[in-house]
């Protein structure tokens, strides 16, 4: 394939995988109003944003699988239209159940998009080019979770709620046509039949141990529902972990997490997206009620956190050509715990200024750690399993995401819980105020308790706290493991054929130059 029909297709790629960052968040902002419009109680909003995560999580293992078997391309495709019809349908429907069906779609759709467009990298880019192609798709994804809030804000001050979903129809008709005119179609031609049993225990077993761990938070993690989810679905999985054992050629090929490499590099890949989602889940509440921002200023206040990103993006190629992955791995890990460190000392009256000091060193140490483990992970993957691996590899982080969600949104709430000062308030209101900070100032304004809604900003802010603290603490820990377990990956051990591949743009604006010609 010519080089410039590559990089169009990484663009088109690219815009495509941007729908995934962007229905991570986009719906936060919208939630008061779709209380209002539609009358969802809060375990309905609840699950309008979940819905999305725990279907996205569990039928990843097998989308990877079957872009193996009956091509990359048409599954990728057949992603992007599920994604299409799902976001369509949010766009019309006025209740909270049809919304939330149509989240699960958008989530099926999502759970293909993701590790079919990462397993096709790898097909089109060798060498330094795959290594600067993982970043802009890392990019691409990691943009979307702050543009969310920020698009959404604005589409909420201009249009219907529905209109949060619009946005996805234009990125996803571009990703569909990129695929039909640019991308070739690739499969294993060995591989065997769909196991439609093991299938269905790693949908099952992966959706029932998210939905525990998702839940567990509100209800609680001694409820008999939250217990018998989360054994069952590790029940569930360890069975097909049996089962895929036996099979000559497994759905779940366990044998890639036999090569050292491909394994370290996930387990750090899973370890940064636990601590990077433990800001994202705090960042957004922290700007909005603490700092008084509306969803759209609270957007706009989160681009210093790409920023950090997309310098990295551009300059981890180069590093990782020079010094192999485990130096920039472990440097990002300590870049983003200092960061997490140094946003553990905010207190109530902290700037933005201050915020914006650690949160564009969270972004370097992110993709720091993200980009060349991402890459040298799909790199060591054998050919014909480009699909399977990168859907493991896929699931496994964003299951290590959703359990640093409910871990730490565990430890937000517990410090706030025993944190906020109800003295004097009636019971009833007390015990409302008492379930997050929104509710404890919506109660403080109703009843005219100033003091209550100090307590609640001060409550919060030690929350947010302790949960940086402890994602420093992690990151530090990770970092020492990476020092001992992560494989080398000098150039030295590269083949040498990849030293003669032609230079790729440094940056999309020379992509697009590039495609010009």
């Amino acid at each position: 394939m010519a080089v410039k029909n590559r990089w169009l297709a990484l663009i088109g790629l690219t815009i495509s995988v941007l729908v995934v960052g962007f229905d991570t968040t986009i719906l936060n902002v919208a939630l008061p109003t779709l209380a209002s419009d539609t009358g969802a109680s809060t375990g309905e909003l609840q699950w309008i944003i979940d819905a999305y995560a725990v279907v996205f999580a569990a039928a990843m293992l097998p989308a990877g699988f079957l872009g193996d078997r009956f091509g990359r391309r048409k599954l990728l495709i057949a992603g992007l239209l599920i994604f299409l019809s799902g976001s369509i349908i949010g766009m019309l429907v006025d209740s909270p159940g049809a919304l939330i069906g149509a989240r699960a779609i958008m989530g099926l759709g999502g759970s293909l998009i993701m590790p079919l467009t990462l397993s096709i990298i790898p097909t089109l880019f060798k060498g330094e080019e795959q290594t600067k192609a993982i970043a802009i798709v890392t990019v691409g994804v990691s943009i979307g979770l702050p543009l969310g809030p920020l698009i959404g804000g604005w589409l909420l001050d201009h249009f219907w709620w529905g209109s949060i979903f619009v946005i996805n129809v234009p990125l996803v008709a571009i990703g569909i046509i990129a695929c039909l005119l640019l991308i070739p179609e690739t499969k294993d031609p060995s591989a065997p039949r769909v196991d439609v049993l093991s299938a269905l225990m790693g949908v099952a077993g992966l959706g029932a141990f998210v939905y525990g761990i998702i839940e567990a938070p509100a209800k609680g993690w001694g409820d008999p529902v939250i217990i018998t989810a989360i054994a069952g679905g590790v029940l569930v999985v360890a069975g097909l972990v049996l089962r895929e054992r036996r099979q000559p050629r497994p759905m779940v090929d366990l044998e890639l997490l036999g090569n050292p490499v491909f394994r370290w590099n996930t387990v750090f890949l899973i370890l940064g997206m636990f601590t990077f989602m433990g800001l994202m889940f705090v960042l957004p509440q922290y700007l909005q009620v603490i700092q008084g921002n509306d969803a759209f200023a609270t957007g706009v206040r989160m681009m210093p956190l790409m920023a950090g990103m997309i310098v990295v993006a551009k300059i981890v190629p180069p590093l990782t050509a020079k010094v192999g992955t485990r130096p920039l791995v472990i440097a990002g890990l300590l870049i983003m715990s200092a960061a997490m460190f140094l946003g553990s000392t905010t207190d109530t009256n902290s700037g933005y200024g201050f915020t914006v000091v650690w949160m564009s060193l969270t972004g370097l140490g992110v993709s720091l750690v993200m980009v060349p483990a991402l890459d040298t992970a799909l790199a060591v993957l054998p050919p014909g399993k480009e699909g399977t691996g990168s859907g493991l590899n896929t699931t496994l982080r964003q299951v290590g995401g959703a359990i640093g969600i409910a871990l730490l949104g565990s430890v937000l709430s517990g410090v706030f819980s025993d944190r906020l000062d109800t003295s004097g308030v009636p019971a009833e209101a007390a015990d409302a105020a008492d379930e997050s900070v929104v509710a404890a100032q919506a109660v403080a304004a109703r009843l005219d308790l100033p003091a209550l809604a100090r307590s609640a900003q001060e409550a919060f802010v030690d929350g947010m706290s302790t949960v940086l603290l402890v994602c420093g603490i992690a990151g530090v820990l990770a970092a020492a493991l990476a020092a001992f377990k992560l494989p080398d990956s000098r150039p030295a051990s590269k083949d040498e054929d990849t030293h003669k591949e032609q230079a790729a743009p440094d940056t999309l604006s020379d992509i697009a130059d590039g495609a010009r010609q």
